[in-house]
């Protein structure tokens, strides 16, 4: 059953190029559905520039949707009033990259869990205490550090404050933006196995945004390839690690060692990433694709549909439907 679909997302900025001062539009997110099952993690893959953020934050509210719907529970999120979006915002949490930029650095972390307790429930003084140290436990945080400021802490340690924080309303859905990048190899595991026990004991849904893809296998049920503000490939875990049909898809598979299998064809994209502001015609990927055919320079590819669970943008998928 679905908990979150989005249909047609799009967002795009206003900005002004170089000494001239001429406005262009940045197209963040183009066009994108997506439909977001509850109790599952779907992972946003993609190169750093290609809209997984913006598009977590449109999600949020944090970034103004210039286009489409966000169906949260039958309900427009874009239409909403004042109290339903107050009761979103408690259903809905975020975990952002960095997390001591998230974090009021005057408040204690004991202030900090407790804040949203405060302006969002009737809980007394005494239930705030208690939620807020069951809640710091199961984040891995001890009693003693609720009484220090986020200076006091390591990356890791901030990050659990973090996932405490997202957790502390009881929420349903998290969107978890790239929330183990900053950190040391051996910390991002433990705070990915936290994450992996904290679904299984809260019941939670995950958007899980990140462009290592090892973490991404290990993690999710299902895996959205996102390039250029698009989703050009969607599946479960397995038929995107084991099955890829976009070249794109192949190509950041190959780029890691560890996943590739000996005698696969390694693909290398060559140039940077297209800037949002000048989109290319046709397949967005065109430019940079190894298969390149004419079609692709005119023509946006439709959806072709592999199987029940895999979804691809591009001419040379087959359906086995």
């Amino acid at each position: 059953m679905a908990l979150l679909n989005i249909e047609n997302l799009s967002v795009e900025y206003k900005s002004k190029r170089g000494i001239t001062g001429k406005t262009e539009t940045i197209h963040a997110v183009n066009n994108i559905s997506l439909e977001i099952n509850k109790g599952e993690i779907l992972a946003v893959a993609g190169e750093s520039g290609c809209g997984k953020s913006t598009l977590a934050k449109a999600i949020m509210l944090l970034e103004n949707a210039c286009g489409g719907k966000i169906i949260f529970e039958g309900k427009n999120v874009l239409k909403m009033n004042k109290a339903e979006l107050k009761c979103f915002r408690q259903k809905v949490q975020m975990i952002f990259q960095n997390p001591y930029a998230s974090l009021n650095p005057k408040m204690k972390i004991f202030d900090t869990l407790a804040e949203p307790l405060k302006i969002n429930t009737d809980l007394t003084n005494e239930q705030i205490k208690k939620t807020v140290i069951d809640t710091a436990c199961k984040a891995g945080l001890d009693e003693e550090c609720l009484k220090l400021y986020p200076h006091e802490f390591s990356g890791g340690q901030r990050q659990r404050i973090a996932i405490a924080r997202a957790l502390i309303l009881n929420p349903e859905f998290i969107l978890a933006d790239e929330p183990v990048s900053a950190l040391d190899v051996s910390i991002q595991a433990q705070i990915i196995n936290l994450l992996k026990q904290l679904k299984d004991d809260y019941n939670l849904t995950f958007l899980f945004i990140s462009h290592d893809l090892s973490v991404i296998k290990y993690l999710s049920d299902r895996v959205a390839v996102m390039y250029l503000g698009e989703i050009v490939e969607i599946g479960t875990t397995d038929e995107i690690f084991f099955t890829p049909e976009h070249p794109y898809t192949k190509a950041l598979l190959s780029s890691v060692p560890q996943i590739t299998k000996t005698g696969d064809e390694k693909i290398i994209l060559e140039g940077d990433l297209p800037s949002p502001a000048d989109l290319p015609q046709g397949c967005k990927f065109h430019t940079r694709c190894p298969y390149c055919m004419p079609v692709c320079r005119e023509k946006m590819p439709d959806e072709t549909r592999i199987t029940d669970t895999h979804y691809v943008k591009c001419f040379l998928a087959k359906s086995m439907i």
